[in-house]
């Protein structure tokens, strides 16, 4: 089975403006999601799919300075965007990987993949893990047909709601991770000033030149307790509400 990790990534973010490119140990953020994705076992391919617009052009940069495929295609149907971006990829999965999880946990998304591989799911996600650090595991033929007959917007913007929305269609599973997470309300995205504090915290505590693993995010927040009141206050945005990549 192959697989390819797809990130979704643009620079017109509202809350945060530019966040992807923003330093983390002097590194742009986006650079980091790449280094993860890259780090994924059995991810074959990792393409950056960002949108058309002038603005993205320092993303197209970073794709090729971190040797991965660049695809650009529309602003606003990011399901399209997937379907697009893999179209001529050989692939039998998608790894779903979004801009603004510098955390994204390659070791899960490699165990999630397997799980997939060998259940046939069409959609596989992680349970356990903090938010903000996982992915989504589509199966490309489950994600032609959600391009297919998906219509709504929110099946358009989000790109698996029409998959989930119909399990008679489609087979979803659950990898359970074995993370021993203390922290169920942990925010390991970014999407505000304050989970970015948060982030660049545990990047200058523990990054070393490549991933970092989540059982030393952990520690590190068991040691200092008072990290995770930094973004505490922040909500997560619903399904519904504009794409802020």
């Amino acid at each position: 089975m192959k697989a390819a990790a797809v990130i979704q990534a643009r620079l017109n973010s509202t809350r945060l403006p530019s966040k992807a490119l923003l330093p983390i140990c002097g590194i742009p953020m986006i650079s980091l999601v790449i280094e993860r994705a890259k780090a994924i076992k059995g991810a074959s391919t990792v393409i950056l799919a960002t949108g058309r617009g002038q603005e993205n052009d320092p993303l197209a940069d970073i794709a090729a300075k971190c040797g991965i495929k660049l695809f650009r295609g529309s602003e606003s149907d990011v399901l399209e965007r997937y379907y697009m971006a893999t179209a001529e990829i050989d692939c039998d999965y998608v790894i779903r990987v979004t801009g603004d999880n510098p955390l994204t946990d390659h070791i899960s998304a490699a165990s999630a993949l397997e799980h997939a591989c060998k259940t046939g799911a069409d959609h596989c996600t992680t349970t356990g893990i903090p938010l903000g650090t996982g992915v989504e595991v589509i199966k490309k033929t489950a994600l032609e047909k959600a391009y297919n007959e998906g219509k709504e917007p929110h099946h358009r913007e989000h790109v698996t709601p029409y998959i989930k929305e119909h399990p008679e269609l489609f087979r979803t599973e659950k990898f359970i991770s074995p993370l021993k997470n203390p922290f169920n309300d942990l925010r390991l995205t970014v999407d505000t000033s304050e989970d970015f504090e948060l982030i660049n915290r545990i990047y200058t505590e523990l990054y070393k030149g490549i991933p970092i693993r989540l059982e030393e995010v952990i520690n590190l927040i068991m040691q200092h307790p008072e990290l995770r009141f930094i973004n505490s206050g922040v909500e997560q945005r619903p399904m519904t509400h504009h794409s802020n990549e």
